[in-house]
């Protein structure tokens, strides 16, 4: 059965700062850096979602009211390109309207300046950890996909029955294949997906496809 490994204590935990104030992100970053990690800070969102890598274990503090990008507009891009980023938004403005929108959307935490920086402190540590399974359970997605990848459109179509519970009689009477055919597929199957028992397969296969697990 595919796998991760278990969290490396190597691996660089990065906190974003997004927001056009510069004295904001300074002081943010000299905060944030006296817990050990590492900081990167953009004035222009636009950049930031140019030069982000994903998937990695990383929070992102947004200012919510940006002249070139508003943060709501940054928070949708992600959700668009499916990057499940813990966002902690910032604001001066205290709107409660969009603090709600933003949580509606996915935020995690929504911050109104002046911080309290114990509180910020609290909010990254604790928004790391669900960082890390997301970018774990993000990495697991791309493993899926390249195996996935190597499986042919009839290898496709008896997993899909697989799933589903099909007999391996059955499966041949549906595709119009010999069952020695539907046996060699099956074992072709279980190769490209690095799985040695139908357990696993069917959890790779759900992962995948969760519809599949529909009735």
């Amino acid at each position: 059965m595919l796998h991760t490994q278990p969290r490396p204590t190597e691996v660089q935990e990065t906190v974003f700062i997004v927001d056009d104030d510069e004295a904001v992100r300074d002081s943010l970053q000299w905060l944030i850096e006296t817990e050990g990690y590492q900081v990167r800070t953009f004035e222009d969102p636009e950049l930031f979602l140019e030069q982000l890598q994903w998937p990695q274990p990383c929070v992102l503090l947004l200012d919510i009211r940006m002249p070139k990008l508003s943060g709501l507009e940054v928070q949708k891009t992600l959700n668009e390109r499916g990057i499940p980023i813990p966002i902690v938004f910032i604001t001066g403005h205290g709107d409660v309207t969009l603090a709600v929108e933003t949580m509606k959307n996915g935020a995690v935490d929504f911050l109104e300046k002046p911080f309290d920086e114990s509180k910020i402190k609290e909010l990254i540590h604790q928004h790391m950890r669900l960082a890390h399974d997301l970018a774990q359970n993000a990495k697991l997605d791309e493993q899926i996909n390249k195996l996935y990848s190597k499986l042919t459109t009839r290898e496709l179509q008896v997993l899909e029955r697989i799933v589903s519970g099909r007999l391996n009689k059955q499966i041949a009477d549906d595709l119009n294949i010999s069952i020695k055919t539907v046996e060699a597929h099956r074992a072709n199957i279980m190769d490209k997906l690095q799985v040695t028992t139908v357990a696993d397969l069917l959890k790779i296969a759900l992962r995948k496809s969760p519809e599949l697990a529909q009735p």
